[in-house]
């Protein structure tokens, strides 16, 4: 075995059916007395029912949570963390949401409980993201780092079972880099393939029966492990094209994952056997050259849209992504050939297979 150096992340973390319910006397324990709880506009009757439940720990709402997290709307969430005496960010839904406390703690050092409603992994994580000038920058710090994550599978019941498709293909996402990251480690490596096969056995029972609570509790399980894949080791080329695709063109960040999975895995098939044989196997083929294909017929039977045209890509996208992604790339295990992923990600905007 190679020697190897792996941090575990200082988090609380609660898993079970029912464990929201238990957020009032959770927040009491960790000593938070006064709390902000953040959700996107859509889900802003959750986060009432949420305070009501919680009753005088909460100061207010906050439903302004929106996609990418704009640095305009982050400044905003700023200003008006500062302006109340919070002790507390409770981030009550996806991606968006945590994003959104992430920035008010960047800036603040409020700390963040996270209560995730999808399967975006990103509560796992010291990884924050902010969008300007249509660039998605990322970075990583220990402030936004929630101090408790408290996943409760029926929240997930009713995420429709297409968005629950492309949120858990999304997780996956991290957990595909991790095998493969600049400094991956058996640990996490053994993590990574635990979640691959728990997300890839689990989404289509959601989809079949989006009631299935079994089922959304391995997924639940999968998006946890991924998201501690994601906080534990280095992103490469898939995410950089999706940092690109939502930054530049504003494409919802679960599908624009979900479809780009299979290109990039694709890209990579030779440049890491030992990791992209078992991604294969995690995925129920044998070969490394298979994972592109693999992915691109799980996405397939789960119903994901194909095509990055189909998501909003213009036509001259693929272009334009493959020159932003090659001019400021992230680590990757082979070198970024612009010709080539140019190429891919036309196949990718018109939903055709990778090859």
């Amino acid at each position: 075995m190679q020697d190897f150096h792996y941090k575990a992340l200082p988090i609380n973390v609660y898993f079970g059916n029912g464990e929201s319910k238990k957020t009032k006397s959770i927040l009491a324990e960790n000593g938070y007395s006064s709390v902000l709880v953040i959700t996107t506009p859509e889900q802003k009757e959750t986060g009432l029912n949420m305070a009501k439940q919680l009753g005088e720990l909460v100061t207010d709402v906050y439903p302004h949570a929106v996609m990418h997290v704009p640095v305009s709307v982050a400044d905003e969430a700023v200003e008006y963390a500062t302006t109340k005496n919070i002790d507390c960010c409770l981030a009550l839904g996806g991606g968006s949401t945590i994003g959104l406390a992430k920035a008010i703690a960047l800036k603040t050092g409020i700390p963040i409980v996270a209560i995730p409603t999808t399967y975006a992994g990103s509560e796992m994580t010291t990884v924050y993201g902010l969008t300007e000038n249509n660039l998605k920058k990322t970075g990583k710090d220990i402030k936004v780092l929630p101090k408790v994550v408290i996943y409760d599978p029926e929240l997930s019941l009713t995420l429709p079972a297409d968005i629950s498709a492309s949120s858990g293909m999304n997780a996956m996402a991290h957990a595909v880099e991790a095998l493969y990251a600049q400094d991956k480690n058996p640990i996490i490596s053994m993590m990574a393939v635990e979640s691959i096969k728990a997300l890839s056995q689990a989404l289509p029972k959601i989809v079949k029966n989006s009631q299935d609570i079994e089922a959304r509790k391995q997924a639940t399980y999968g998006a946890w492990l991924a998201g501690i894949c994601l906080g534990s080791v280095g992103m490469a080329i898939h995410h950089k094209l999706c940092h690109t695709l939502g930054g530049t063109y504003n494409l919802p960040h679960a599908q624009a994952h979900a479809i780009t999975l299979a290109y990039s895995a694709h890209y990579n098939r030779n440049a890491d056997i030992e990791a992209m044989d078992k991604l294969a196997q995690a995925l129920g083929g044998q070969s490394h050259e298979q994972v592109g294909q693999l992915i691109y017929k799980l996405n397939q039977q789960l119903g994901i849209p194909l095509s990055l045209k189909e998501i909003g890509l213009p036509e001259d996208g693929p272009s334009e992504v493959a020159r932003i992604t090659c001019e400021s790339p992230y680590y990757n295990p082979r070198s970024y050939e612009r010709s080539e992923l140019e190429a891919l990600l036309q196949l990718a905007y018109q939903g055709l297979e990778p090859k």
